[in-house]
């Protein structure tokens, strides 16, 4: 077992509880704007939130009881919890309720600002300062949700204005590939496919495994329901220009 410093703890349940409750917040927020009454909107925040933070805690004890290690004869237990999840909060997102709080003015910028907990990937850092994580996972895992975490802010209020879909886009877009390649790292270094010391092992244990199989799969939604909103404006001829973007569902 890695010994984990009891800051390491802080920062991680930290970022994660601010992931689920920000991303509850826009959902509550959504249902608001969409018209569907202060009832059903706090029915949805609530939910979301229990939902999200249920399957954190399950995935904790998943964790906790070593489910997540990689071992022979044993299924690859990171990457199937990170598709099932994802699988399951894809399809969430096409609930009536969901969809149409997704779909509510101002939701695309919104949706950018529960990446901002994303500098708690600060603790990959650490970690590999602290001899328990290899520098090929924890650099490009760690700079690149640092980078995202920075950016969001400025980005959801460049969107909120109406200015920048190019923006948007790209963002999304840079945030996905992070995501990817900081899971694709962890998988291959965990599988000794490559081959380096020390080994990625402590993201399969607490509680740094919270963030693979239950952040990750969150943040991957929230960018791509993002980008499918560009998509159906850019389908419609509509363009994102100052003056225009409230009509538009960006502030």
């Amino acid at each position: 077992m890695v010994d984990v410093p009891v800051y390491v703890w802080v920062l991680t349940l930290a970022g994660i509880a601010g992931l689920v409750g920000s991303t509850s917040l826009v959902l509550y927020r959504g249902a608001e704007l969409a018209g569907l009454g202060r009832r059903r909107a706090v029915g949805l925040g609530v939910s979301s939130a229990v939902l999200l933070g249920g399957w954190f805690t399950v995935s904790g004890l998943i964790a906790a009881n070593g489910w997540y290690l990689n071992k022979p004869g044993r299924p690859p237990g990171l990457p199937i919890a990170f598709a099932a999840v994802l699988i399951a909060l894809l399809a969430a997102t096409l609930i009536p309720v969901v969809a149409r709080a997704l779909a509510a003015p101002g939701m695309l910028s919104r949706l950018e600002q529960p990446h901002t907990f994303r500098v708690v990937g600060v603790v990959f850092l650490i970690m590999m300062a602290l001899g328990h994580l290899p520098p090929l996972f924890a650099l490009p895992a760690g700079l690149g949700d640092i980078a995202t975490g920075l950016a969001a802010p400025f980005v959801a209020r460049r969107i909120a204005k109406g200015t920048s879909r190019r923006t948007a886009v790209r963002f999304n877009v840079l945030g996905m590939i992070d995501l990817v390649a900081a899971l694709s790292l962890a998988i291959l270094i965990g599988n000794h496919v490559l081959d380096v010391t020390p080994s990625t092992q402590a993201i399969t244990q607490l509680p740094l495994a919270l963030i693979p199989t239950a952040a990750v799969p969150l943040l991957f939604t929230l960018h791509i329901t993002s980008l499918r909103r560009l998509a159906a404006l850019g389908r419609t001829g509509r363009v994102m220009t100052s003056g225009v973007g409230a009509g538009l569902g960006y502030r």
